[in-house]
């Protein structure tokens, strides 16, 4: 009871000091994510020992769950921030970067997976496919806030919002793989990957969120004009949208980041973008409150001793797969990308793609569903090192964007 009530504390001061100092920490190195972590690690087994998340029990499970929760609610904010049509007008860009470079991500972290660490090809293609995703939740503290809007365009700002947006759902027929090949057979593996994963829990989980989100949409208009909500009712619609969309898909089988996305997507469509600006503030500040107690659990939790095991090979991992992962694949495709065209800003979008609650997630999927270790070791030391160096370059490198352009 001790240890709960200090962590309460803890979260508390953090998210007030923090969002007390948000517009100095905007303009500065550090951001919240990584500031949320070094806390945990602080105040960890690694620090000063006030909290060790491993007394708790299932410390493993909490995170993966919290880091599911997080994702979906910052989906649904990213849903409510972007522009109206974007996603339909700025389709090829959004088109490309899922189709044809997120799988692109996923074999070049797996080949250097497989290059650095003791594993066998599942294993690494099970790391790979786990960090091939952007993060919704760092891309978030990268593309908002004042330094963000002031040097970086929109194109850039909202395309690798879509971006990260989608391909967290949607690495998961990717993640599938591995996995599958890992706990069954080939034959058997191909088949539930078609049926179950692609057209079940992928398919079944867009068709659901349209659904819900334009119900909930024209739901929201009835009663407005029969005048039966307030303000204060209205901006809690989308959180409840949010809960009601992860927990029904993950009740029916299905996806549920891919539900609360195309459900926030759908629902955004319907209202029209009413009141844009209070939906997406009401968003940010509950995405806020649940995202820094999750890096701060991570921080937590970090197996430094795991990751201390690994020699040489963990600077090599973290170095090559920051730096090759993403960024070659961007420039190679940049003719592809309309809204990244430009040499300068395919550069920027290659270099901020950061790693972080989503391959926590994925990772610890993949340790729960098949037992693989060093899924958890690998894809932790590559969220950590993301956290850090996307954490303290976001602001400089964005500000160099918008003076070198102005």
């Amino acid at each position: 009871m001790a240890e709960l009530n200090l962590s309460l504390a803890l979260v508390g001061a953090i998210v007030l000091l923090l969002g007390l100092f948000s517009r100095p920490l905007d303009r500065s190195w550090a951001s919240l994510p990584m500031l949320a972590f070094l806390t945990g690690v602080f105040v960890g087994p690694v620090g000063l020992g006030w909290l060790d998340a491993s007394r708790w029990g299932g410390d493993k499970f909490i995170l993966e769950q919290a880091a599911h929760l997080t994702l979906a609610i910052s989906l649904m904010g990213i849903a409510l921030r972007l522009p109206p049509r974007y996603l339909f007008d700025h389709w090829q860009s959004v088109l490309v970067l899922i189709v044809v470079g997120m799988p692109l991500f996923c074999l070049v972290s797996a080949a250097l997976a497989f290059g650095f660490l003791d594993v066998g090809v599942l294993a690494a293609l099970a790391v790979g496919a786990a960090v091939c995703a952007t993060d919704p939740v760092i891309a978030s503290s990268i593309v908002t806030g004042g330094v963000a809007k002031r040097h970086l365009p929109g194109r850039f700002r909202h395309t690798l919002s879509s971006e990260s947006a989608l391909n967290d759902g949607l690495a998961l027929p990717l993640v599938m793989v591995p996995v599958l090949l890992m706990t069954t057979g080939v034959s058997a593996a191909a088949n539930e990957w078609v049926w179950r994963v692609l057209l079940w829990e992928v398919g079944g989980a867009a068709v659901l969120g349209v659904i819900l989100g334009l119900t909930v949409g024209r739901l929201l208009r009835l009663a407005e004009r029969r005048d039966f909500v307030d303000q204060p009712s209205f901006l809690s619609v989308t959180l409840a949208l949010t809960l009601l969309a992860v927990g029904l898909g993950k009740l029916l089988g299905t996806d549920g980041l891919v539900v609360v996305f195309v459900a926030g997507v759908a629902f955004d469509q319907e209202v029209q973008g009413k009141d844009r600006s209070r939906e997406a503030n009401i968003q940010e500040a509950v995405n806020l409150l649940f995202t820094l107690p999750v890096f701060m659990l991570f921080g937590l939790m970090i197996p430094l001793r795991e990751w201390l095991a690994l020699g040489w090979s963990a600077p090599a991992l973290i170095l090559s797969v920051l730096l090759l992962r993403r960024l070659p694949v961007i420039l190679l495709l940049r003719p592809l990308i309309p809204d990244w065209r430009s040499l300068s800003m395919a550069g920027l979008a290659g270099w901020f793609g950061p790693i972080g609650i989503s391959a926590l997630y994925y990772g610890l999927y993949i340790h729960r569903e098949t037992g693989t270790g060093m899924a958890w070791v690998a894809v932790s030391l590559l969220v950590a090192a993301s956290l850090i160096v996307h954490g303290v370059t976001a602001a400089p490198f964005g500000k160099w964007y918008g003076r070198s352009h102005r």
